[in-house]
């Protein structure tokens, strides 16, 4: 009787669980296809947005023997179709697409989805290769966690190599590599794309700051993961530490592995710096040419393929983290930490450090002048006269050039990324609708962004720093969706509604703080790439302009002299790296 009284009700709670996930994948479906449908529509309208029409770029670019009149004008909007207006545009793309056709390049006038399918597989190959080397990275940096771990002493250390090389400049590193494997070395070639060997000086431009950020990511996991109460049982049972390291793992990936998905589609599509440096005809830098053109079959096609490329690799993440997890979400078994992660004493000591560095290099330059050229030309630096950092390319001081930036660089990166912490929390309280937002706004570079941003609204530091946030809060609220339901499935959070606790006091009191923290951690540690990010957009001339001392147009400035002015490159740079580190430590220790 009980067997047979059982079956009904296994039944029922398998035919709800299988309603809710279809329910689930349902709306997951929804928010992929709106958001995919709102960012295409929004380059369609692009010409018209921004008030620009593309007519002018294109007569240049196709008839550069014919002035600018209105006749000819008129003639490149009749020839391309421009005065049908941008719905009836829009419907003939949409109407190819489906057939297999994304139109023909405004600029040059042949097919766009070659060149498009070529430059992906491009990116994509690459992509692979910085994946390597971002996995050996992120192996080593979270390997002294998992050994604590394993000893049963759990501890968050402070980060600093990880916040150090994601810090470090994608731009930077590239010429540095350009410069060390190419040139000094002669191991590989120096640009251009013709079999691995290419590959592989780009891939660790790339591969060095995401191995980085996911190693730090892991190590944060893996800390929590030992600290759980299952983790103390497995090592008090004797079970060997290899298997306990295995679990521990298996534990700490699935909260970590959207940032990997989404760093691999940051790979894919935001690798324009590097494939600038090593002339690769990779798919972000297709795009950007075709932004920047405003060549609109191309950026609309070149878009589209990232945003696909996003939306399978969010899927990919998703089916491994429902393989690692088994059965212990829809369980509500998830395990609960049996104490606060410990922290080690550099978390106290490093960020101290770094800012007493800082407050030096700010004290010290402030008095001096960043605008005038008071010296050589590229001079070194030296003790009489006192330049400690060296002079730039125009002859002035570096030291001061650093000091006065510090507060535009640090306070606009600092800005953005609260910004960016508050969407993310806010956002990824709704994970699935949240999902083809994330992958979607993740799928597109901050240097595009700026650049549809300042065809809209003009270039302006403010207009950069809304480029950045507008693409930079993807990566934080897919961290907050993965720890929510993550925190959702832990047994004390079943017992809430049974105590009279409500929906809204259950998230505000109990949930946000348990994923706060380390969301936090993920913010802080990004920093260095926000700033970097709005450094990459006043380069372009859509944010801070000259003679601006922003550490990042100061390392813009000097990237040409790397080989006989280094200092040039390693002051702004390091001053990037401090901040990180100081960041990432204050946010550690506040955890």
């Amino acid at each position: 009787m009980t067997t047979v009284a059982t079956r009904p009700r296994v039944a029922g709670s398998a035919a709800r669980a299988l309603t809710s996930w279809a329910a689930g994948s349902g709306v997951v479906g929804f928010s992929r296809v709106a958001a995919i449908v709102a960012l295409v529509v929004f380059l369609g309208l692009l010409p018209w947005l921004s008030g620009n029409g593309a007519e002018y770029t294109i007569l240049r670019a196709r008839y550069a023997d014919l002035e600018a009149t209105p006749e000819n004008l008129a003639m490149v909007r009749t020839e391309l179709g421009l005065d049908r207006g941008p719905l009836m545009i829009f419907a003939d793309w949409v109407g190819g697409l489906l057939r297999g056709d994304a139109g023909d390049s405004w600029i040059t006038g042949t097919p766009v989805l070659p060149g498009v399918l070529s430059a992906l597989g491009v990116s994509l190959t690459l992509m692979l290769f910085a994946l390597a080397v971002a996995i050996v990275i992120a192996s080593l940096i979270s390997l002294p966690a998992l050994l604590d771990g394993v000893r049963g002493v759990p501890r968050r250390g402070a980060g600093a190599m990880a916040a150090m090389l994601t810090a470090l400049p994608e731009f930077v590193l590239a010429a540095l590599m350009l410069l060390i494997g190419a040139v000094w070395l002669g191991w590989f070639p120096p640009y251009g794309w013709n079999g691995p060997l290419y590959a592989v000086l780009p891939a660790l431009a790339l591969g060095m700051p995401a191995g980085g950020l996911i190693g730090r990511l892991i190590s944060d996991a893996v800390a929590d993961a030992s600290a759980e109460r299952w983790a103390t049982t497995w090592t008090l049972a004797g079970l060997s530490r290899a298997r306990v390291a295995g679990g521990i793992v298996r534990r700490a990936l699935p909260s970590v592995l959207g940032q990997v998905g989404l760093v691999l589609v940051g790979l894919t599509g935001g690798a324009v710096a590097v494939e600038e440096v090593f002339a690769i005809p990779g798919l972000g830098r297709a795009t950007l040419g075709a932004a920047s053109s405003q060549d609109l079959p191309a950026l609309q096609a070149g878009v589209l393929a990232l945003v696909l490329v996003a939306v399978a690799a969010g899927i990919v993440v998703q089916l491994i983290r429902r393989l690692l997890l088994g059965g212990s979400l829809r369980a509500g078994a998830m395990g609960v930490a049996a104490a606060p992660t410990a922290t080690s004493r550099a978390v106290r000591w490093v960020p101290i450090v770094g800012a007493v560095l800082v407050l030096a290099v700010v004290a010290l330059g402030l008095p001096r002048d960043a605008y005038t050229s008071n010296y050589h030309r590229l001079q070194q630096p030296s003790l009489s006269p006192w330049l400690p950092f060296g002079a730039d390319a125009s002859g002035r001081d570096l030291l001061a050039r650093v000091a006065h930036g510090a507060l535009t660089t640090v306070g606009t990166a600092l800005a953005v990324t609260m910004v960016c912490l508050a969407l993310g929390l806010t956002i990824g309280m709704v994970p699935r609708l949240a999902t083809g937002p994330v992958e979607v706004t993740n799928a597109a570079p901050p240097v595009i962004a700026g650049l549809l941003v300042a065809a809209v609204w003009g270039p302006s530091v403010f207009g950069a720093a809304i480029a950045v946030a507008a693409v930079s809060w993807a990566p934080l609220a897919a961290h907050t969706s993965a720890l929510l339901q993550e925190e959702r499935a832990k047994p004390y959070v079943a017992m809430l509604p049974v105590l009279g606790v409500g929906r809204t006091r259950m998230l505000w009191q109990y949930l946000l703080p348990a994923v706060s923290g380390p969301v936090f951690r993920h913010a802080m540690l990004r920093l260095p790439g926000i700033a970097l990010a709005l450094a990459s957009l006043g380069f372009l001339g859509l944010g801070p302009r000259q003679p601006t001392p922003e550490w990042g147009l100061v390392v813009s400035e000097g990237i040409g002299y790397l080989e006989r002015a280094p200092w040039a490159v390693l002051a702004p740079t390091a001053a990037l790296v401090v901040t990180a580190v100081i960041a990432v430590g204050v946010a550690a220790e506040r955890a």
